[in-house]
């Protein structure tokens, strides 16, 4: 009878151990922010990522000359700012 508990017990540990192991492995911050960061087109100094670096003069003109829109998720425009609407 003991035998068959610690057989059980330890089926039920590797079983739990499997479980275990099939978790997906999460992603490292450092690979997220270069592939997620936006590359400046026009920006005369740069960050190491490629994004402007709003320390400069010329890059903080750019920034304000750019228009803003708000878009959906599906990068239409939302109709719910002024900006967006018909006129």
């Amino acid at each position: 009878m003991e035998k068959i508990i610690l057989a059980f017990s330890f089926l039920l540990t590797f079983v739990g151990f499997s479980f275990a192991q099939a978790t997906p492995a999460k992603a490292k911050k450092g690979t997220t922010a270069s592939a997620t960061a936006k590359p400046a087109t026009a920006a005369v100094h740069a960050k190491k990522d490629g994004t402007a670096d709003m320390r400069y003069k010329e890059n903080k003109n750019g920034a304000k000359a750019q228009t803003t829109t708000h878009l959906k998720k599906d990068g239409t425009a939302d109709k719910r700012f002024k900006e967006n609407k018909a006129k």
